[in-house]
């Protein structure tokens, strides 16, 4: 017992990988073998990295010990402000450097606010969603717009892989998991963002700019979800300015479910991907499986709040062992 919680602790994101597996092979059965089959499988991997990717952000700002509720409404302003440029005759790299700084301001707004009057990331974030989506929807002028054909489709979702079992947005979306992966575990700077979020008194004590850690962060997690928002937009050919309502919610699920803790300074890029995955599961074996669509949330909420209360109780049982010892 000792054991396994000491591994647990190191690696929270286990419990929901266990979970996971259990899950696949439950609706690999449940669906008559029709979940595992490549056609599935291919449109699974077709929308996990639009939620991936956000849930990567989330994630780590949540290790920081903060929140970001407007990643949704940026997940559709930056992909609208790329859509309108180019109509404008604007070149693709351009606009898009100019979709990222967007990102960018929204992200340090988030972070500078938050730190110089000391008010919640939860409230300041919720402000800067509906400011967000109004701009979307201003910058639509009301109705979403063609997108250019000059836009490099190709380049973020076209088939790849053995038998086009992926797009390359899944491409995209692996290779930011890995540099934010060791970003985290292998530099100075995931150190500080664990430190943050663990205990700030001590974090400020160490000498670490914790104000510019958190900034770091926010930034981070905006210029994911817009770069996320872009994907979605050219699979489905039409940067509509309702898209990612409701995404802010499931990232935060997705992190918690994966083994971060909402008090911060524990948690893994894997264990949101992990919790992204479970989601996206659910999602579709639920159809395979012929169960009513309606009971997806139902699922989504009670996992999160039993991954919660899991979390919670086993941190309790590792801490009380140690002081046995």
């Amino acid at each position: 017992m000792k054991r396994l919680l000491k591994i647990y602790m190191e690696k929270p994101e286990l419990a929901a990988l266990l979970l996971l597996v259990v899950l696949i092979l439950l609706f690999q059965s449940r669906s008559g073998g029709i979940f595992l089959t490549a056609g599935n499988l291919r449109g699974v991997f077709g929308i996990l990295p639009e939620m991936a990717l956000v849930a990567i952000g989330v994630t780590v700002l949540m290790i920081c010990g903060e929140f970001d509720l407007s990643v949704g409404a940026v997940f559709a302003l930056m992909p609208m402000t790329i859509a309108v440029l180019m109509i404008h005759d604007v070149s693709f790299p351009v606009a898009l450097a100019a979709g990222l700084l967007v990102c960018v301001a929204i992200g340090f707004l988030n972070g500078f606010l938050t730190i110089q009057f000391t008010i919640p990331s939860f409230i300041t974030t919720l402000g800067m969603m509906f400011v967000a989506r109004s701009l979307t929807v201003v910058v639509s002028g009301g109705f979403p717009p063609l997108l250019s054909p000059d836009l490099p489709t190709w380049l973020f979702t076209s088939f790849v892989g053995p038998g086009g079992l992926f797009r390359m947005s899944f491409i995209w979306f692996v290779v930011v998991a890995i540099l934010v992966s060791l970003l985290l575990s292998r530099t100075n700077f995931g150190n500080w963002v664990r430190a943050t979020g663990g205990f700030l008194p001590a974090a400020n004590a160490m000498g670490i700019p914790t104000a510019r850690v958190k900034i770091a962060c926010f930034i981070l997690c905006s210029v994911l979800s817009g770069f996320a928002g872009l994907i979605q937009v050219l699979r489905l050919g039409s940067p509509l300015p309702s898209i990612g309502e409701g995404m802010e919610l499931q990232a935060v699920a997705a992190a918690v479910i994966g083994g971060t803790a909402l008090t911060g300074g524990i948690g893994a890029v894997l264990g949101g991907i992990i919790g992204v995955a479970l989601i996206r599961v659910i999602d579709n074996g639920l159809i395979l499986s012929q169960v009513d669509a309606n009971w997806f949330k139902f699922a989504i909420g009670s996992l999160t709040i039993f991954a919660v209360i899991a979390n919670s109780w086993l941190r309790k049982r590792a801490k009380a062992i140690k002081v046995e010892v």
